[in-house]
């Protein structure tokens, strides 16, 4: 059997320089920022795995039901400060998004 002349704890010291990567984080969206009805808006896509509560869509007025992949929006240019914009967001149907103005 051929001898490696790696040295063993140079690769354990290579797998801990690197941190795992999580996969969900990095396909479950980004935020980005839309205009709509002549306001900026931050929009932050919510996965199906990630949804585990139930919201109100404002859009449609029925339940974004656990389980549902949709998306959460909040002002982006709001006169209050981020920390208000962030509190008021609201959950949304995806397809509520699309066809509506908030």
């Amino acid at each position: 059997m051929a001898r490696s002349n790696r040295s063993r704890s140079r690769a354990v010291r290579a797998r801990e320089d690197h941190p795992e990567l999580d996969v969900e984080r990095l396909t479950s969206g980004w935020r980005r920022t839309e205009s709509r009805g002549g306001r900026e808006w931050n929009v932050q896509p919510v996965s199906e795995t990630q949804a585990v509560k139930a919201y109100l869509c404002p859009g449609c007025g029925l339940d974004v039901a656990p389980g549902v992949a949709h998306l959460v929006a909040w002002r982006a240019d709001g006169v209050l400060g981020d920390a208000a914009d962030l509190a008021s967001r609201r959950h949304w149907h995806l397809h509520c998004w699309r066809i509506g103005t908030p």
